[in-house]
């Protein structure tokens, strides 16, 4: 089964289905190099997952993530403990189903709404180039609609176990906030729940480019910061100017499975999307390049600290099993193991810096308010400088420290990840004047961030 881009089970592909340190790496293609694998004479963990079926492997493999059990640090659970105490009710309309409201109390702006072709969710047979999957999107959940299921497919980003998924029902008169699992984690695991991976978000194009021409029916390609414009965004469609990025969104899926010319079938970034499909379901007529730019950046992120929060936890209880994450300082871990753990945290760093990321060719303007909504959250210095501020001319973001670092999911990581990270940021960002005013407006804003780089220089 392909799954191009977001599955949250889920898009981004992330709803639906469309970011070692063992002593000695396995040579089973299932176990990565951290050699994450059941804890040796480790009984198996006999809880199920939410939606049945097996034992999960994070159970098995990740313990101390406690997968399986009720996830208490993301928007999602926080909904419904206020849906629970009144404070929240959630009212389904005939045409969006529980969608308008869902949104307004989880504070996602309709304009971040980004349209999705691909066939890859738990409701593929509704979506189609007509019909395609609508995403919504904060810092930390998406919500997926397709017209005419009644259904929404969320993601979440849990602080302690990373991608949580949850569907609700317009059939259902209140609404019920019901937890996903393996259904999703099929496509949203490194290794397809085979052992050794991580939940994980997902962007994917569905498109490869060979020679010229445009190979429709490749096996869809992950997306992150790095990947060029030109190969983005097949599958997608692509509202606003691109300023003359040679991308493959808003490219429909052509008659044939063979090779086409792409000259014949590019057509870039629209002012409307109308004379592709009917917008008029939609919650808005646009599919935001900035918001597209913006979601892949997040998603590239977010999988770097899941991936960090579940191995950097792993080797602790592997090589230091006495120590607690929650208080272990990095000057305290043994060599061998801090030596480990920098294979693991460089390319955090990196992403946090967004270093390797693609430049943009020209200038990118947005098709409707989500840069203003964007660049409007968050905290911001004295100044009023913002980690948030986008460029939109060369890059994607003014400052190069992803607004990231404000995150639940960053703040959850082990003490000895953060210390760590913050020496590493500390150091690159001095590198270029940009950095060092993002490393100024950190300071200003981040307070363990501040006590970190003082504690440093003392």
């Amino acid at each position: 089964m392909k799954h191009p881009l977001v599955s949250f089970a889920f898009a981004v592909a992330l709803i639906g289905a469309s970011l070692s340190l063992s002593l000695a790496a396995s040579s089973d293609p299932r176990i990565d190099a951290y050699g994450a694998q059941p804890e040796s004479g480790a009984a198996p963990d006999a809880r199920r997952p939410p939606d049945g079926g097996s034992v999960m492997v994070y159970d098995r493999d990740y313990p101390f993530i406690h997968y399986s059990d009720p996830p208490v640090r993301n928007d999602i659970a926080r909904l419904q403990k206020r849906i629970d105490a009144g404070t929240v009710k959630l009212t389904a309309t005939p045409q969006h189903g529980y969608l308008d409201s869902i949104l307004k109390a989880l504070n996602i702006d309709p304009d971040s709404q980004t349209l999705v072709f691909s066939k890859t969710s738990l409701q593929v047979d509704a979506i189609s180039a007509a019909t395609p999957r609508a995403i919504y999107f904060n810092d930390n959940t998406y919500v997926a609609w397709v017209q005419k299921t009644g259904m929404l497919e969320i993601n979440t980003m849990d602080a302690d176990r990373g991608p949580v998924f949850y569907t609700v029902n317009a059939a259902d008169s209140h609404a019920v906030l019901e937890r996903q699992a393996l259904r999703c984690l099929t496509c949203h695991d490194s290794y397809s729940e085979m052992g050794g991976g991580v939940p994980r978000f997902l962007f994917e194009s569905t498109y490869e480019v060979e020679h010229g021409k445009l190979i429709p029916d490749a096996v869809a390609r992950e997306t992150a910061d790095e990947t060029p414009i030109a190969e983005r965004w097949g599958g997608w469609y692509v509202t606003g100017q691109d300023g003359g990025a040679l991308h493959l969104g808003n490219i429909q899926p052509p008659a044939t499975n063979a090779p086409i010319a792409l000259d014949k079938v590019r057509r870039g970034s629209l002012a409307s999307l109308g004379s592709l499909l009917d917008t008029s379901p939609y919650l808005r007529s646009t599919s935001d390049i900035v918001a597209l730019l913006v979601l892949e950046h997040q998603i590239t992120v977010h999988n770097l600290i899941i991936r960090a929060n579940y191995k950097s936890r792993m080797l602790l209880a592997r090589f230091f099993p006495t120590g607690d994450a929650a208080t272990v300082h990095w000057a305290q871990l043994p060599t061998p193991l801090q030596a480990r753990l920098e294979q693991l945290l460089d390319p955090v760093a990196d992403g946090l810096i967004m270093r390797g990321a693609a430049p943009l060719p020209d200038k990118v303007v947005g098709s409707n308010g989500y840069a203003a909504w964007f660049q409007a959250q968050g905290p911001k210095d004295s100044q009023g400088r913002s980690l948030r501020e986008l460029d939109l001319t060369t890059r994607v973001f003014r400052y190069p420290l992803s607004f990231l670092i404000y995150s639940e999911g960053f703040d959850a990581l082990p003490l000895f990840v953060r210390e760590r990270l913050y020496e590493k940021l500390a150091h690159d960002l001095h590198a270029t004047a940009d950095g060092r005013t993002a490393f100024d407006i950190l300071v200003a804003t981040k307070p363990e961030f501040a006590q970190a780089v003082k504690t440093l220089r003392d």
